[in-house]
């Protein structure tokens, strides 16, 4: 004779927009939202961990954050900031003219 397995309720608040768009994801992928939300447990699980890297993602693109390195070079003294005698010279350099 088989066991019947205990629940437990698992809660969890998002807002309206994320809850939407999930359940809108998962109806796509043919299950509700509850039904991922095992799937994920149990994949957490099994991976002994989150089933997907976990990660800081970057501040910003990779252009400003290499502006702002080039910032704090300039003002920790490690490079040299150009430096124009005059807007025209300065015009003449982002031209690519010399």
């Amino acid at each position: 004779m088989a066991t019947a397995v205990k629940s437990a309720l698992v809660q969890v608040r998002v807002d309206e927009k994320t809850k939407r768009d999930a359940d809108e994801l998962f109806a796509d992928l043919g299950m509700d939202t509850p039904t991922a939300m095992r799937v994920f447990l149990r994949r957490a699980i099994q991976a002994r961990g989150f089933p997907f890297a976990v990660r800081q993602q970057p501040r910003y693109n990779a252009e400003t954050e290499a502006a702002m390195a080039e910032a704090d070079a300039i003002a920790e003294g490690r490079l040299q900031a150009p430096t124009y005698a005059s807007w025209s010279d300065f015009e003449a350099s982002q031209n690519g003219d010399d």
